[in-house]
């Protein structure tokens, strides 16, 4: 049995012993007990590390010794950028020389972050240059339910009497919630069809029986009827602010009476407001991102791969990019700092070969702090006196 299954396994576990006969672990765990032979843990993840980097710095921990027998690797590079944008740049450019120079193919790299909102400014950066990836058991940002929405919106407001139109409209008449069920959109086809007209000018002359239907319908009609006819002076940033507003649609979508800026779909709805910012028009922003439906780009399974730190579990690759290691990310401002401390390792410790720790001096537009872990690693600073603010 190898010792540094035994290491690894120690840290997890109060108690283990070695079965020298049958090359069996027995793992105590409080009150049960589970058998392991050494078939059950692939070579993959019998990782070791010459140490625990920063992660020594929990004060809650088993004090542990980890050694490996693999030749000294490179040193961590550590990068820095002045925003998110250009972070994704920096990361752009470091992956080409990756390919071009190093021999490595896209399909060993990986690029880690905290949370979904994140992916929002890499998944653009490699679209407009061309490098393909994929997002590891997710969905590409643009396709993300809660912001898709907003973008149906959008569509309808843009082009109404249009195929896309047609398809929009059928993902947004009941959201948020407007008693209008599968039936209604079925007649709304076929009244349409009769007629020879698309399904919004369906909508507003086809007859409603249901007396609380009917008056849903007149009031989506009279509230997107004015957009409809201004759709080319409007900006596609206020557009979506205007419907977050009036139909309270954070709340919807969060469930929550007082939805928090933190929750994972507001910070994608405000990565979307942002995105359209740069946009004077809503046809060109639909434009943008209909761009991300590539699928030799996007949906690449060759590719670099994306992901959360989170799905990045039992996985290992040989270049690792870790980004937005900055104050109120990783760590983030809501969590506990020795739980954030081991977050981070396990996305450090998912690189066999180059490991590549980003920060940029603004986040989310406003002036940002590089992560403690980022001190701690290179031995800068004292974590006794951090805590991360709540």
């Amino acid at each position: 049995m190898k010792k540094s299954v035994v290491c690894l396994l120690t840290c997890a576990f109060s108690a283990i012993m070695i079965s020298e006969l049958s090359s069996a672990i027995i793992i105590q765990s409080h009150s049960k007990k589970i058998q392991i032979t050494e078939e059950d843990i692939p070579e993959l993840f019998i990782k070791t590390l010459k140490n625990w980097f920063h992660i020594r710095h929990n004060e809650k921990q088993i004090q542990k010794a980890l050694e490996t027998g693999n030749p000294d690797g490179d040193d961590v590079i550590v990068l820095e950028s002045s925003s998110e944008e250009t972070e994704a740049l920096t990361v752009v450019n470091e992956i080409n020389e990756l390919i071009e120079r190093q021999g490595f193919k896209h399909s060993d790299i990986a690029v880690l972050y905290r949370a979904n909102f994140q992916s929002r400014y890499l998944e653009e950066a490699f679209q407009q240059h061309k490098i393909p990836y994929h997002i590891q058991n997710g969905q590409c940002f643009y396709d993300r339910k809660e912001v898709k929405v907003l973008l149906d919106y959008l569509r309808v407001i843009s082009h109404p009497n249009s195929d896309d139109g047609n398809e929009a409209l059928v993902n947004i008449l009941n959201v948020p919630n407007r008693y209008i069920g599968r039936k209604f959109i079925q007649e709304l086809k076929d009244f349409s069809s009769r007629r020879g007209v698309h399904f919004y000018e369906g909508l507003k002359s086809m007859g409603i029986d249901l007396v609380y239907v009917r008056k849903n319908v007149r009031d989506f009609i009279a509230f997107m009827d004015p957009l409809i006819d201004d759709a080319g002076n409007l900006m596609p940033s206020e557009v979506i602010q205007l419907l977050r507003s009036s139909f309270d649609y954070d709340r919807y979508i969060t469930d929550e009476d007082i939805p928090s800026p933190d929750d994972v779909k507001i910070a994608n709805l405000n990565q979307l407001q942002l995105a359209a910012a740069r946009y004077s028009s809503i046809a060109a922003f639909l434009e943008y991102t209909d761009s991300f439906q590539d699928q030799h780009v996007s949906d690449n399974k060759d590719g670099v791969s994306l992901m959360t730190i989170h799905k990045a579990k039992g996985l290992e690759f040989q270049v690792v990019f870790l980004v937005g290691l900055v104050e109120g990310i990783l760590p983030s401002k809501k969590g506990d700092l020795e739980e954030e401390r081991r977050i981070c390792f396990v996305a450090m410790s998912r690189a066999m070969k180059l490991l590549y720790l980003s920060h940029s001096l603004s986040y989310l537009g406003q002036q940002a702090k590089r992560s403690i872990f980022l001190d701690e690693i290179t031995g800068t600073i004292n974590p006794s006196d951090h805590t991360v603010s709540k």
